[in-house]
């Protein structure tokens, strides 16, 4: 992680059932993570400002401010978003929404990553992310489907990550096999970290590509929150 730049990018992420705060400066990253589970709105500000605290510095030194846009739980993703809106508008600070999927994929140390997060009533948030180049390329977007329906991915050498394939493990790796595709290795442990959306949004931001605070938006991926009585 040595991107040259001198920026001081504060990153939040509850997408899931963990809480995790981290603060990139100079090319370090520091973090706090806590497994939340529902309690997210409630640690999130006190994580925030421990971590600033220990890294001797205050939310006024900050130049930008990155969350975990999702796919993920609609009250977790508020929760991120709702915060980073908070902080920024109070600050006059930027912020930038990062993909929760391409921070998993940006966690998990390959080139060509399928994440699968699960998306309860029998789904999954799915994706595919290759990298080249130093960026990530999305091979299939971020969507939500049925374990046996996720999109195909072609060639080999791809890591499959995220709780998805803890839930629903044998319809995903059936799934792939027809699609031709054997994984290199299987993370069913991974979920997206404050680390990583800090990291994916350090050139965005100095490329000049903050948002205004208001900008700041969840991507739910899934237009519906529940199934209909008549659908379970």
């Amino acid at each position: 992680t040595t991107l040259n730049t001198a920026l001081k990018i504060l990153a939040l992420e509850t997408s899931g059932d963990f809480c995790s705060v981290a603060l990139w400066r100079d090319g370090t990253v520091d973090d706090r993570e806590v497994s939340a589970g529902q309690r997210q709105s409630g640690l999130l500000l006190d994580m925030v400002h421990e971590l600033l605290r220990d890294c001797g510095e205050n939310l006024q030194a900050i130049d930008g401010i990155a969350f975990g846009a999702g796919p993920g739980s609609f009250t977790g993703l508020r929760v991120a978003c709702g915060v980073t809106q908070g902080l920024a508008a109070g600050l006059g600070k930027p912020v930038i929404g990062i993909g929760t999927l391409q921070a998993l994929s940006e966690a998990s140390g390959a080139a060509r990553v399928v994440c699968c997060v699960d998306a309860r009533m029998s789904e999954v948030y799915h994706a595919a992310y290759e990298k080249a180049g130093g960026a990530w390329r999305a091979v299939s977007e971020p969507g939500v489907y049925a374990p046996g329906d996720v999109p195909a991915v072609a060639g080999d050498g791809w890591c499959a990550c995220g709780n998805g394939f803890a839930a629903y493990r044998e319809a995903l790796i059936q799934r792939h096999a027809q699609l031709g595709v054997q994984f290199t290795r299987i993370d069913d442990a991974a979920h997206p970290r404050a680390r990583e959306v800090a990291i994916l949004a350090v050139p965005v931001f100095a490329s000049g590509g903050g948002l205004p605070a208001e900008s700041a938006a969840p991507h739910y991926v899934r237009d519906k929150v529940a199934l209909m009585t008549h659908e379970r």
